[in-house]
């Protein structure tokens, strides 16, 4: 699975490297700056592909959504929200994506992906996880592959700004990374970008075969600093310190 991860890469910047236009930093300047411990049902950058006309030709946008996915029919609450009692469709299985109900739609012409620096797991028993960090050796941002939606309150007008949310596509792990957890986040490589987020073509179920940029990816312990999602800094992916001095920051 993927649960919580890292990313500093500005959205702006990010725009600009993958000539995308940006649609987050206008919006929350607060949502934009470096976050080492991301987790569910915080707002994150993600890169999608669409039309500002339906005869125009779609291009690349960097906008911010809610990291859990809300489907379109989610009920409102009284407040006026979304109704987020049951699981944070946080993930999504990619054998399940064409298939499940929450997912279906969004599969068809709503795909994204979501960058990051890396993604975080752990290993062991219940009570003794050791977390371990995945990044790309390069320095350069991962891009995984995502599914995202609108969803709006009960009787609010169409020309009402929607909530966008979205979620991170799961595949079984490969190689090394299967030693640490049964699932990862499924890459996409930069030359599949455009097809995978092509609004006007059906998903491919060859990428959601593929491990995309699975060679760029390694591995290291980190500091169970981590576990807490209080504690956000670049000294989260650090590797750990020996055993003995680790047991000092907890």
């Amino acid at each position: 699975m993927c649960g919580r991860f890292a990313v500093t890469t500005d959205p702006a910047l990010l725009a600009e490297k993958i000539n995308a236009i940006d649609e987050a930093t206008s919006e929350r300047k607060d949502a934009t700056g470096p976050n080492y411990n991301v987790a569910p049902t915080t707002t994150i950058a993600t890169v999608v592909k669409r039309h500002n006309d339906p005869d125009d030709e779609a291009t690349r946008r960097v906008r911010l959504m809610r990291w859990g996915l809300v489907p379109a029919w989610a009920k409102t609450t009284d407040d006026g929200g979304p109704d987020t009692k049951g699981p944070l469709l946080i993930n999504a299985r990619s054998d399940k994506v064409t298939s499940s109900p929450a997912f279906r739609s969004s599969a068809k012409s709503k795909r994204c992906l979501v960058p990051m620096d890396g993604w975080y797991e752990w290993r062991g028993e219940k009570g003794a996880k050791t977390p371990f960090y995945m990044y790309a050796g390069d320095g350069e941002p991962l891009f995984m592959a995502g599914l995202w939606t609108t969803w709006r309150p009960k009787g609010a007008a169409k020309a009402a700004k929607p909530l966008l949310s979205c979620t991170i596509i799961t595949t079984d792990a490969a190689g090394p990374l299967a030693e640490i957890h049964d699932r990862m986040p499924l890459t996409i490589s930069a030359p599949d970008w455009d097809h995978w987020l092509d609004p006007d073509a059906p998903i491919d179920e060859g990428l959601l075969r593929g491990h995309g940029d699975l060679d760029r990816v390694e591995i290291r312990e980190v500091s169970r600093l981590v576990n807490s999602i209080r504690n956000n800094g670049p000294e989260l992916i650090e590797p750990a310190e020996p055993q003995a001095e680790q047991g000092t920051l907890l």
